[in-house]
């Protein structure tokens, strides 16, 4: 490995892979001990002795990047010697170098701004456009969504230490355990058979509301649609602390009273759900044939809302879940966020990447600021359930690496798994790179520059990189990019 003089005398040594430090976040949402993803990775990745790293803290957000909430460090480089050899009207020369120990990623990519790549720095400036993320999710992060650059900038310049930057933030979740997530307005039908089943929402909004959305037939207007679905969240989410309190309180008694509910049955009757009735009654009917021994089944959302009310004790943010697609994902899976869009993490481990921003704004389930007039503005009301993205093989890998390519410039993420002993090209690509060992140790190559890798180890790799990857282990990487199609 080594310093790269050009012609002029100017050190190159940014064409190397630099080794960084990042930052973690302790929300109170995070997991607890040892075994998350989150704390295994940021005590790998800092380098502090184990008694510095505390497992009784919740551990929520691994950042790795440039945004200032939560920067990444260049890590001070070891010396090294090269062989004086020319390659590519680069000189190569014996020296010593004493590194960037301290330094933040964003200093030093506006000191090495070809690092980035033409397109980039024209796009983007000297800085990454992406943010990369680890999540561990213990309870739900907040009813939230992130604001369009149009509105971020009005934001930003309102209320600046609340909305820290003027960026959009279009963002995608990798599940790595099962992970579970609320996003987007349920379908006109299914959303009409639950206003049915809740009579506690009409008790919270009124009778009006709610029939103007039972009302929805395919015939209307998209925007008397959305106009509708948005006049009874804005109520939902606007309800007073009182009047949410005593319905919640009614609801949840309900809920609990159906699920320890048991109706026996003798071998003359057999029953079934009719779902037209107002309060999900359960009717019986005599037929000839077996008799069941049978009570009320909790809906997955019912089960959630019971879940979410012991996390947050009288919180309109509960019944906000009976609106939302409720999804899990499975490992391997992902889920993209565009601007202005509902969601809400709930629970599990996930990679996430996200154009370079930290703006949320809130409306429930949270202890944080909320900004409820600010949100039901300004969503897009879009209904049905999201797509699931579960990645394409990236050419020349040999199947060893899936490319996660959302619809949005800034960024896209490959997930890649190498057995023991294998080594693997990985593609050159125009723009920055930031690599996350998760699992194993091996080694990443690029020029002249070799790096023993291992789990918690955060690099970056310049543009135009030509990277091998070899495993010593089972080895696990995720990459995250500028999105190859912008590039």
């Amino acid at each position: 490995m080594g310093v790269i003089i050009d012609k002029n005398g100017v050190w190159r040594n940014e064409e190397r892979l630099q080794r960084l430090r990042c930052s973690v976040k302790n929300y109170d949402w995070g997991r607890f001990g040892t075994n998350t993803e989150v704390f295994r990775l940021y005590k790998a990745n800092s380098g502090l002795n184990s008694s510095l790293v505390d497992p009784n803290k919740p551990y929520a957000e691994l950042w790795m990047g440039t945004h200032e909430s939560g920067s990444s460090f260049v890590v001070k480089k070891d010396n090294f010697l090269v062989n004086g050899n020319v390659n590519h009207g680069f000189t190569v020369v014996n020296a010593k170098c004493s590194g960037f120990e301290g330094e933040t990623l964003k200093n030093w990519i506006e000191k090495n701004p070809h690092v980035l790549g033409n397109k980039v720095l024209e796009k983007w400036g000297c800085d990454l456009p992406f943010l990369f993320k680890v999540l561990s999710v213990a309870k739900p992060l907040s009813i939230q969504a992130h604001p369009c650059k149009e509105l971020a900038k009005k934001l930003h310049l309102k209320y600046p230490t609340v909305y820290k930057d003027e960026n959009h933030k279009p963002e995608m979740a990798l599940a790595v355990t099962k992970f579970e997530i609320l996003c987007g307005f349920v379908g006109m039908e299914a959303l009409q058979k639950t206003l049915v089943s809740v009579p506690e929402i009409s008790q919270l909004v009124g009778t009006a509301v709610v029939d103007r959305v039972a009302k929805i037939s395919p015939e209307d207007k998209e925007e008397d649609v959305k106009a509708a679905l948005k006049q009874l969240f804005t109520q939902i989410m606007s309800a007073s602390d009182l009047l949410i309190a005593e319905v919640l309180s009614m609801l949840i008694s309900r809920l609990r009273r159906k699920d320890k509910m048991k109706i026996g049955a003798n071998k003359n009757l057999k029953r079934f759900y009719d779902c037209s009735v107002e309060v999900n009654t359960l009717i019986m009917h005599d037929f000839d044939g077996v008799g069941l021994f049978c009570g009320f089944q909790l809906t997955p959302e019912e089960k959630l809302v019971l879940r979410l009310e012991e996390q947050y004790p009288g919180d309109v943010g509960v019944f906000a879940a009976f609106l939302m697609n409720f999804i899990t994902l499975n490992p391997g899976e992902a889920l993209c966020l565009g601007a202005n869009e509902l969601h809400a993490y709930v629970s599990g481990e996930c990679i996430e990447c996200m154009a370079t921003s930290d703006n949320v704004v809130r409306a429930g389930l949270t202890p944080k600021q909320r900004d409820v007039q600010t949100l039901c503005e300004m969503l897009t009301y879009k209904q049905g359930c999201p797509e699931i993205l579960r990645g394409f093989n990236v050419e020349g890998t040999d199947g060893s690496t899936k490319r996660y390519r959302p619809p949005f410039e800034e960024f896209e993420v490959d997930h890649c798994h190498l057995s023991e002993g294998r080594t693997i090209l990985f593609p050159s690509m125009a723009g920055p790179s930031l690599f996350l060992v998760t699992q194993g140790m091996g080694t990443l190559r690029v020029g002249f520059s070799a790096e023993k890798i291992k789990a918690g180890d955060v690099l970056f790799a310049p543009a135009h990189s030509k990277l091998s990857i070899s495993s010593d282990t089972r080895l696990e990487i995720y990459r995250a990019g500028v999105n190859s199609k912008f590039l």
